[in-house]
């Protein structure tokens, strides 16, 4: 390739592990639209048929590759064609993770050294973005539970996980300073807050992306609960701009090296969303429900670094996101999961309770 500025992205090959899913897709719209050339990676375990077509993907897509990141031979051919890697893939549902952790650890870990060996060993990636989670700080301080609405969470505080997704996001970190740090390759490491946006539908047994939940769950006239009372507090940040930013992580010179929240660094209780999901939905009733296991009480981002390492800041506000997210699934109905027809109050409590991991 042509030597580019360093925010040109023009014919720049991207390859995107985990690309068929909610992010991903995102991403690679923005990555076209900056005229670069996305490559998506992605086995398709996370969505069925009428999702992945939603997000606008699936089998046919031309751009996708249907193939694992354990699949070694595979994945070193496609890190070496790439001029950027934006390693998203994951078994990414808490939920999931915990039932099944032996998925989690062949995904999130085994398959997480995969492409960074593959990314250490080529010599055309200019950098590698692994997207991270804001879970990795758990409540926040360790072994302590809060009660009360938490403050802000810096990139440099301590780390307490309290589940396997984010134990295995933490240790994907930590490899990928290390081995990314020796093979002397660029990367950076982004930890995405409470993404929410059209597109995106919930998976079965989980109890998070509320802005989803309840809405989907109020459009079918079924009760919005809230766990621990909806006192638990997020940071809502839209896909469109997890995909901006993650577009600008990708050539952005003071990002090198670099660990990020990705946030608004506006703070929203479980309980504000219901209630703005509830003000579309007059008949809809909100009921307190017990508290989730592994469920952080959580915070808002502390943005100043990123802020001033990408020179950006999030567009959308929560209260216009989610007005759009009820626009969107009032106009797309095929997007409500058959499952979550069939549920009840009931049945989604129980299916919250601490999941005994096989």
């Amino acid at each position: 390739m042509s030597p580019q500025s360093h925010d040109d992205l023009t014919g720049a090959r991207v390859l995107i592990t985990g690309g068929a899913g909610f992010i991903g897709t995102a991403l690679r719209t923005a990555l076209t639209r900056a005229g670069a050339r996305p490559v998506l990676l992605d086995n398709l375990s996370a969505y069925g048929p009428t999702t992945l077509t939603l997000l606008g993907t699936g089998p046919t897509d031309p751009g996708l590759t249907v193939g694992d990141i354990n699949d070694e031979p595979l994945v070193r051919r496609m890190v070496a064609d790439a001029d950027y890697v934006v390693h998203a893939a994951a078994h990414s549902s808490v939920h999931g993770c915990t039932t099944d952790p032996q998925t989690a650890i062949r995904s999130n870990l085994t398959g997480t050294d995969t492409v960074l060996r593959a990314a250490a060993a080529s010599r055309n990636v200019r950098r590698l973005v692994l997207l991270s989670t804001a879970q990795v700080y758990g409540h926040g301080a360790p072994h302590s539970l809060r009660s009360e609405q938490a403050g802000v969470f810096t990139e440099d505080q301590p780390l307490d996980p309290l589940n396997i997704y984010a134990n295995s996001k933490l240790w994907a970190e930590g490899h990928t300073r290390q081995l990314l740090g020796l093979a002397e390759r660029d990367y950076t490491i982004l930890r995405p807050f409470s993404v929410y946006g059209p597109g995106q539908v919930p998976k079965q047994g989980a109890a998070s992306w509320v802005v989803a939940q309840f809405t989907m769950y109020a459009a079918l006239g079924q009760q919005l609960l809230l766990n621990n009372g909806g006192r638990q507090v997020r940071d809502f940040i839209h896909r469109d701009d997890v995909a901006e930013a993650l577009r600008l992580c990708l050539t952005a010179p003071a990002a090198s090296g670099q660990t990020l929240n990705l946030g608004t660094g506006a703070q929203t209780s479980v309980r504000q969303v219901a209630e703005h999901v509830a003000s579309h939905f007059p008949d809809v009733e909100i009921v307190d429900a017990p508290r989730v296991a592994q469920d952080p009480l959580g915070a808002c981002a502390d943005t100043t670094r990123m802020r001033t390492v990408l020179n950006w800041q999030p567009s959308t506000g929560v209260a216009d996101g989610i007005d759009a997210y009820v626009r969107w699934v009032r106009t797309t109905p095929n997007a409500i999961p058959d499952w979550m027809r069939a549920e009840t109050s009931t049945s989604r409590i129980n299916a919250w309770s601490a999941p005994i991991p096989r």
